[in-house]
């Protein structure tokens, strides 16, 4: 296996992670007969964020990398809020 073809790996890998995270959305949602974003869709997208922003980097393509860096502060900040949210309800678990 060549380095490029391993990058390309990581490339497709983050991408079906990232592509993912809409499925598990659609799922959740028709479980619960309304629009749900489940926990689990930040943390697809935070992988898979994280994946393709290092193939992008890898691949030296300044819009990629933009778009996917700064993805990675929503993902993130989303998962902040979820967990501090979580902590002022005692760790119950609440809909995100």
């Amino acid at each position: 296996m060549t380095v490029s073809q391993l990058w390309l790996g990581v490339g497709f890998l983050g991408q079906a992670l990232f592509s993912s995270r809409f499925i598990l959305q659609w799922i959740a949602s028709e479980r619960r007969k309304e629009s749900y974003v489940p926990v689990l869709f930040w943390w697809f997208s935070l992988a898979g964020g994280a994946s393709l922003l290092a193939y992008a980097i890898w691949r030296e393509d300044p819009v990629f990398i933009v778009g996917q860096g700064a993805g990675l502060f929503v993902y993130t900040r989303n998962l902040i809020l979820i967990r501090n949210r979580r902590r002022l309800n005692g760790g119950e678990q609440v809909d995100a």
